[in-house]
């Protein structure tokens, strides 16, 4: 076989193979234009399991009596322990009809974690400390990210145009999430139209 047909059956085999991921950059903003932290960006890609894979596990700890992280985004299908590291007892209950559940008083790490199977948004609370509330929101996607204080996000996904969602757990019940179908590798800029609480 002359060099040009090999050559020509490599090139061809190259662009017959999987999809290299490219990066899917978002920015989002709050009603006043001032960057979001906290924002929940996800992305549907055709193919994708929309359930996370057996055992997958994740972590949203209470310390300084606080949530941490104070937003934990998890795929369906997930379990989640709650550890107590400080050293006063916690109660941490949800009534969200996503995922209502309650773990009473306890030190330490309960023996077992909480599966999360349903997609929405689960507000936590601690039946001891008031002010303290975090945030579950499940999706059915492996393709997510949480925006960082500079409002921004980014998600290697696979080539192609995929649907693009990004909300936030404070916005007012009710809200829809913004939603648009970009290609990978783009750059996005979102402002939700609301002013999260501090």
């Amino acid at each position: 076989m002359s060099r040009t047909p090999r050559l020509l059956l490599l090139v061809l085999a190259l662009l017959s193979g999987p999809a290299w991921p490219a990066a899917l950059s978002v920015t989002v903003t709050d009603a006043a234009g001032k960057p979001l932290e906290g924002a929940v960006v996800s992305v549907s890609v055709a193919g994708a399991p929309k359930v996370a894979a057996a055992g997958a596990v994740a972590e949203m700890a209470q310390q300084n009596r606080q949530f941490a992280p104070r937003t934990l985004i998890v795929q369906a299908g997930t379990s989640v322990h709650f550890p107590n590291l400080d050293t006063v007892r916690h109660h941490v209950y949800s009534f969200s009809p996503t995922k209502p559940f309650e773990l009473k008083l306890y030190a330490g790490t309960p023996s077992a974690p909480v599966l999360f199977d349903k997609t929405g948004v689960v507000v936590l609370g601690c039946n001891i400390h008031d002010r303290m509330t975090g945030w579950i929101v499940v999706v059915d996607t492996p393709y997510f990210a949480k925006s960082d204080a500079a409002g921004q996000a980014r998600i290697d996904v696979p080539d192609g145009e995929h649907l693009v969602r990004v909300s936030h757990p404070q916005q007012p019940d009710g809200s829809a999430p913004f939603e648009k179908r970009v290609r990978a590798g783009a750059s996005l800029s979102v402002r939700l139209a609301f002013k999260p609480e501090a």
